[in-house]
C-alpha cells in the first residue's frame, strides 16, 4: 500500500521528495563531491534495497535482523547468543528479546550446547527451517533484481569490496 507524504511512517526523504515535487524542482543538484564518498554511495544502494527487501520479509513477518539471525542458525545449527552478537553486531541486551520472540513463534529451540555446559546452543525448528528457506528464497532472488545492471563478476567484485571495509 502506498503512503502519502503525510502518513506517519513517512521519513524525511519522502517528505523531501514530495516537497520538491510539489515546488516543481527540477534543477539539478551538485552532488559531485557525495558520489565520491564510498558511505554516501553504499548507503544509497543499501536504502534501494532495503525497502524492497521489508516489503517481502513482511510476507513472512520478518524484520532484517530476524531474517539475518533465521540464516545464521540454520546454516549453523548449535550457535551461541553469543556468536549471533559477535556476528550481527547486536548487544546481548537486545538480543534476548529477539530470541524470546522467534521462540514464541516457534522458529527456534534453545538445546544444552555439546561443548559448553554454561551455553545453550540455538536451532530452528522444522517451522523455522521452512520459513528460513523460503525466506532466503525470497532475498535470493530480491539481490537478483536489484543487482540486474551489474555482470555476475561486478557483483561478485562488489561484494568482496563491501566485505573489504568492513
Amino acid at each position: 500500500m502506498p503512503r502519502s507524504a503525510n502518513s506517519p511512517k513517512s521519513g524525511p526523504r519522502t517528505t523531501a521528495r514530495a516537497a520538491a515535487a510539489q515546488d516543481g524542482a527540477t534543477e539539478p543538484v551538485d552532488s559531485s563531491f557525495l558520489r565520491t564518498l564510498v558511505g554516501y554511495n553504499a548507503r544509497r544502494a543499501a536504502l534501494s534495497i532495503i525497502e524492497v527487501f521489508m516489503q517481502r520479509m513482511s510476507a513472512y513477518d520478518l524484520k532484517v535482523v530476524e531474517f539475518s539471525m533465521l540464516s545464521l542458525v540454520g546454516h549453523n545449527p548449535g550457535i551461541t547468543s553469543r556468536q549471533l552478537c559477535a556476528t550481527l553486531g547486536v548487544l546481548p541486551p537486545n538480543l534476548v528479546g529477539l530470541i524470546a520472540a522467534l521462540e514464541r513463534r516457534g522458529l527456534i529451540k534453545r538445546l544444552p550446547h555439546p561443548s559448553d555446559g554454561r551455553a545453550m546452543g540455538i536451532h530452528l525448528t522444522a517451522a523455522g527451517t521452512e520459513l528460513m528457506q523460503e525466506a532466503e528464497q525470497t532475498v535470493a532472488q530480491l539481490e537478483v533484481e536489484a543487482t540486474s545492471r551489474l555482470t555476475d563478476a561486478e557483483r561478485k567484485t562488489l561484494i568482496r569490496l563491501l566485505q573489504k571495509i568492513y
